[in-house]
């Protein structure tokens, strides 16, 4: 039995954060001489890997495996928080029991704190009492023997299975077993002897007190009991993750992650992965003022031309800069402004004020402001969020016919973390990369333009912090977290140090990112995910490729067909696939057909105003309506396709007709060109298609899953919504199940699943995602590095784990959390 002295006891605690609790739990057992100092940092990276919340206010914060040369002696200690600390999302703690452990000496402790979870009298002595010796005697006596009683009888369906894993049925195990468990509808119990538990509660379960080597019985009853009880067995046999907690350098899939901080904390939602320490600025926008009358209606109408013009000029080259900064897709938004401007309906609006005597700038004001307001009215929260877009691109002319165009908000000559209540697209496009160290904004969403925009210049962002960013004053010195999603205003010295520290990890890792950036993304285990690039050019083919991407997961095409006035011709979409595959040398390109309506429309295309395009004409419903545009593109693909690698693509499917209609088009195609055929796949983007995942693996190659819009669909949220788009997460658990259903159909059709949405490119999202089963992860440029270097930490057990414990959650908080 280990010694736990009133030495290794602090009571009544001033803590505020988790992170001040492990630390005082930690330093209670470096100045008893259990352990080194560097272990209280391992304990720190421990909550990255795993939740230590045991229970009913109890909470066992210990160190990594990999970590134990720093234990001196095998020790607890324990930290009272009379007002307790919140440890997870609703999980408040008390008692912060720190374990240093060479052995299993600590097991007799933990067997006594598991006595008395369910015992609440118990637990609420202990956090107040002012006598240490209560709680020595409460973690210190000999274990009592269990009340059996009557054992209830065992269910008809159950398999028997020996614990041999690790120390037991203890916490962490137990916690994974009670997370498949949850998964299912079924009951589900575990006798172990003559005592039966809960298998979907911890407590229940911890209460067996199942040691290593010892037979246990999983029951289960319901509609789902076979599947509970084959998915719990396997587990068991798996070690239910004590083969990777003990498994030297266990990583996390956020290593190095990024710590807690004392100060004050403004939450957000993360948007783009990083650290930044600076001042802050906010990004205001000055009201433009112009006059209401004219004398001279005819140079009005020619001043207001003139500005129009110019401003369609301003837009070509911020295109230009953007695509040349961040790629075609993120630069596509300016081409879509451009669009707005040759609205005649609009001139003609602003005209005919102007013909009653108003001036240009009141003229144009008016209109933009009637226009967006119509917008908002809608019922479709995405076209309503593009009212956002007229503004901004009225904003453009109207600073020229006020004669402010070089008066917009400018940054300080020195880098800081840019505050806003959100970013328009030319607000970002005006922002120099070398003056901007991160950006916080109160509203938008972590697909907004402003999240997209941050990832692809490597920017660590936070959004949708609320209104609290405002208020911070300008110059205060602070930390933006941008994997957590917090900004720290006016952070403690202590906080700055621990932060510049992290900040060299992270820049250190990344660095080592970089130098490997070529190698494969292949598991500890020997499993290989392919890591593919998101593009929109032949420039970003090349970019891609030397930022290590096995191929192209996702081309979109959309980029030919903006911001002109005809469409691309079957030589011109032949020459730029072409330069695409030479680009690409041999490596995959699978190419997405034309995915256009909604909030990429195009004029020449005439298509019917639609109150709800989102759910009209879009995608390969577009392409079947207009056959001989589809058939120009379908023709360019199979041209460059001799050149090899290039896989066809369908976008927004959402019935079995559409499909066959697309497939058959396509194979006319391919006939009447006599060439070789090539792959066909199709995006998985609407629920429907995920409920009939089986059925439509029969009839293509390979799914891609498109999270964004999959999400946006599933959740009835638009990913754009000012207020909505917080929630709009692609980690959401119906989500993530959606996706593993679409992945078990598919792979009992041999075919393989893809995923070029947003989450692939979150290290949290890929690793879940590798688990899942999912071959191909299609992210963004910047990512791929991060991305691969993630997949390569990690067992594809250990990501199996993650991805069980995942799809058992019930929010997609809780999954941030895991």
């Amino acid at each position: 039995m280990i010694h736990l002295g009133k030495d290794h006891i602090k009571l009544q605690a001033n803590v505020t954060t988790k992170a001040d609790a492990i630390r005082q739990a930690g330093l209670l057992l470096v100045n008893s001489g259990n352990m080194q100092s560097g272990y209280v940092d391992s304990m720190m990276e421990r909550e990255a890997v795993s939740n230590t919340y045991l229970g009913n206010g109890i909470a066992i914060p210990h160190g990594l495996p990999k970590d134990r040369e720093l234990i001196v002696q095998t020790g607890i200690s324990v930290t009272q928080i009379p007002d307790g600390v919140e440890w997870n999302p609703g999980e408040q703690v008390y008692l912060v029991v720190g374990i240093a452990a060479k052995s299993d000496e600590h097991l007799e402790v933990l067997s006594n704190l598991t006595s008395v979870l369910d015992d609440e009298a118990t637990i609420q002595r202990l956090a107040q009492t002012t006598n240490p010796q209560d709680i020595i005697d409460c973690l210190t006596r000999s274990p009592q023997p269990a009340q059996t009683g009557d054992s209830p009888s065992d269910f008809a369906n159950y398999v028997d299975l020996a614990i041999q894993g690790g120390a037991g049925l203890h916490a962490r195990p137990a916690t994974v077993f009670v997370n498949i468990a949850k998964s299912f509808a079924s009951d589900i119990r575990v006798r172990h002897g003559n005592a039966v538990a809960n298998g979907k509660s911890l407590v229940s379960l911890l209460k067996l007190g199942v040691e290593r080597g010892n037979s246990i019985r999983i029951m289960a009853q319901g509609t789902d009991a076979d599947q509970a009880l084959q998915a719990l067995k396997t587990a068991v046999e798996q070690g239910l993750d004590e083969d990777d907690e003990n498994q030297e350098g266990s990583a996390s899939p956020m290593v190095p992650a990024t710590p807690e901080f004392e100060g004050q904390a403004i939450r957000g939602v993360a948007a783009s992965p990083g650290l930044a320490i600076g001042s802050v600025y906010r990004f205001r926008r000055a009201e433009i003022q112009v006059t209401q009358t004219a004398d001279h209606p005819a140079a009005e109408e020619a001043q207001l031309k003139q500005a129009i013009a110019t401003a369609q000029t301003q837009l070509k080259d911020v295109y230009s800069d953007v695509k040349e900064r961040a790629g075609a897709g993120k630069a596509a938004i300016f081409q879509v402004h451009a669009e707005f401007l040759d609205d005649s309906d609009m001139l003609n609006e602003a005209i005919a004020y102007i013909q009653q005597g108003y001036s240009a700038g009141w003229a144009w004001q008016q209109t933009v402001k009637e226009r967006a307001a119509a917008l908002e009215t809608l019922n479709d929260p995405l076209l309503a969020g593009r009212a956002a877009d007229v503004r901004d691109v009225g904003r453009r002319v109207l600073r020229l016919l006020s004669g402010t165009a070089n008066e917009e908000p400018s940054l300080p000559t020195y880098p800081v973390i840019v505050l806003a209540e959100d970013l328009t697209p030319s607000d970002t496009a005006g922002l120099d990369p070398a003056m901007v160290l991160g950006i916080c904004t109160a509203s938008g969403g972590p697909t907004s333009h402003t999240a997209i925009i941050a990832r692809s210049l490597d920017l660590p962002a936070v959004v949708a912090a609320g209104q609290a960013v405002l208020d911070v004053q300008d110059g205060t010195e602070s930390i933006l977290d941008g994997d957590r999603g917090i900004l720290y205003p006016a952070p403690t010295e202590a906080d700055l140090t621990l932060a510049r520290q992290a900040q060299q990890a992270l820049k250190t890792a990344r660095d080592v990112e970089q130098q490997a950036r070529y190698q494969p993304a292949i598991m500890t285990d020997g499993h290989r995910i392919e890591v593919v690039a998101n593009i929109g050019s032949a420039v970003e083919a090349a970019q891609a490729i030397d930022a290590g991407a096995e191929g192209v997961g996702l081309l979109r095409t959309e980029f030919l067909f903006l911001q002109r006035s005809e469409p691309p011709s079957e030589a011109e979409q032949f020459e730029s696939y072409g330069q695409m595959v030479t680009a690409l040398n041999g490596l995959p390109l699978i190419v997405r057909t034309l995915d256009v309506g909604g909030d990429k429309d195009i004029p020449y295309l005439n298509l019917p105003p639609e109150s709800n395009p989102f759910l009209g004409i879009r995608g390969i419903r577009l392409c079947l309506a207009q056959p001989e545009l589809f058939k120009t593109q379908l023709r360019a693909i199979f041209r460059a396709a001799s050149g090899g690698g290039i896989k066809i693509m369908f976008p927004m499917i959402a019935t079995l007709e559409e499909l066959r209609s697309a497939k058959e088009i396509t194979e006319q195609v391919r006939q009447e060109l006599k060439a070789a055929p090539v792959e066909i796949g199709m995006m998985i983007e609407v629920p429907s298609v995920v409920m009939m995942a089986a059925e439509f693996a029969q009839e293509v190659d390979f799914f891609s899953i498109g999270t964004n819009d999959l999400t946006q669909y599933a959740l009835a949220m638009d990913r754009m919504h000012p207020t909505l788009a917080k929630q709009a997460d692609g980690l959401h658990p119906a989500v993530l199940r959606m996706i593993d259903q679409t992945v078990k159909a598919a792979r009992s059709a041999g075919k393989w699943v893809g995923v070029c949405g947003g989450i692939a490119g979150d290290p949290l999202g890929a690793t879940i995602l590798a688990g899942l089963g999912v071959a191909e992860l299609s992210v963004s440029t910047p990512s791929i590095a991060t991305v691969k270097a993630t997949i390569r930490r990690l067992s594809y057990a250990q990501a199996q784990s993650l991805a069980r414990r995942a799809l058992a959650c019930r929010t997609a908080q809780e999954v941030r959390s895991l």
